[in-house]
């Protein structure tokens, strides 16, 4: 009996893939993309950034997928910066 493999996904491996997404659906608003970024990673991944959105909110407001997406979008505004 196999044990379970857990995946860690970095926050550049995130903006990488939250990027490619976009590239590939350029019409899509933010809050999209990242919901297809989580589709295509996975329900250890979605699980991974819904137990972020849980440790920095202290709280989850709605159903995993939307603590996931949350924390995606999180990660891209805060890496994207402040643009002037």
């Amino acid at each position: 009996m196999m044990g379970a493999v857990e995946v860690a996904v970095t926050d550049e491996e995130l903006i990488v893939a939250f990027a490619l997404v976009r590239l590939d659906n350029p019409g899509l608003d933010l809050e999209e993309i990242a919901a297809l970024v989580i589709r295509r990673l996975g329900d250890e991944a979605m699980l991974q950034f819904a137990s972020h959105t849980l440790a920095v909110r202290d709280e989850l407001r709605g159903t995993l997928f939307a603590a996931a997406v949350d924390h995606v979008l999180r990660v891209v505004l805060t890496m994207r910066g402040e643009r002037d």
